[in-house]
């Protein structure tokens, strides 16, 4: 495996590896503190792609607080050995100096109207300016036929698809459904900073995001009581198991926009504080004539 720190470097082997083979590579845009959610994208990118790259960057530009990003847990050595073993080409692992080579946070942004507003957009200004900018920075250097992202972060996929789409990248988007420990939490990173104590109850978010979509199929005809009452009964439900509603909303799955009647393709969304950790999660859902699926 191949291990890049700068961004020429990146350029060439992308070149190397097209002149040389003409064969099809896939890259997989991570922050690092690898689980086994970012290793099953991996293991899809190698499905897709002749040739896996992985960038491994804490990217500043979509940290919100200075003291989320100080605590933002890096593992490279670990993160590299993992990527070595599932047969990884090449692992880009800059700096930030080496990503925004202006000095400090890149003045150029890539802003995605409307859809990097709502829900996580809205808790977190210029979070999705940040996500847009490195996606963007990283699909001009790798020049990838294919990227892979999970679903776990819902938004951040719908936003990607839309800039690919606004902007003409030459590259497929690909997905994976959200990887959950046994228990139904959402694999995450941040889920190593979670107490004992605070991990036992960290599924409740997922329990009550599946409780909330299986009320709503129950009243499949009934708008819009069938979504009002089962989110207000699942926000009493988190705070009294100790978490701090962000949001808990559910969207229209292709634009995440609000939902109107005759809509069928929905999804729930939520973000929640839990231990000073926040936790996000979402479940897709069919809705009125397709509430059996």
């Amino acid at each position: 495996m191949r291990i890049l720190r700068d961004r020429r470097q990146v350029v060439a082997l992308s070149r190397e590896w097209r002149r040389r083979d003409t064969q099809t590579l896939a890259l997989v845009p991570t922050m690092g503190n690898l689980h086994e959610g970012h290793l099953a994208l991996v293991r899809r990118a190698r499905e897709r792609g002749d040739r896996v790259l992985v960038s491994v960057f804490v990217n500043p530009l979509q940290f919100d607080r200075p003291d989320d990003l100080a605590a933002y847990p890096r593992t490279l050595e670990a993160d590299a050995q993992k990527l070595a073993e599932l047969g990884v080409d090449g692992l880009f692992c800059p700096d930030a100096g080496e990503m925004y080579p202006e000095g400090g946070p890149s003045e150029v942004r890539v802003v995605i109207p409307g859809i990097s507003t709502l829900l996580e957009g809205a808790s977190r200004p210029g979070h999705f300016d940040g996500v847009a900018t490195v996606v963007a920075k990283l699909f001009n250097l790798v020049q990838p036929d294919v990227a892979v992202f999970g679903q776990k972060d819902y938004q951040q996929l719908r936003l990607i698809e839309a800039m690919v789409a606004a902007l003409d990248f030459p590259v497929v988007i690909d997905s994976l459904p959200t990887v959950r420990a046994d228990d139904g939490l959402a694999l995450s990173s941040r889920n190593s900073r979670l107490s004992p104590q605070a991990r036992e109850r960290a599924p409740e978010l997922y329990r009550s995001l599946y409780d909330v979509v299986a009320a709503c199929k129950l009243e499949a005809d009934s708008w819009p009581a069938a979504f009002s009452e089962p989110i207000a009964a699942a926000a009493d439900r988190l705070g009294q198991a100790g978490f701090h509603l962000d949001y808990l909303s559910i969207r229209r799955a292709d634009d995440l926009g609000e939902p109107q009647p005759g809509d069928t393709d929905l999804v729930l969304l939520a973000a929640a504080w839990l231990d000073g950790v926040r936790l996000i999660d979402n479940l897709r859902f069919g809705y009125g004539k397709f509430a059996g699926e």
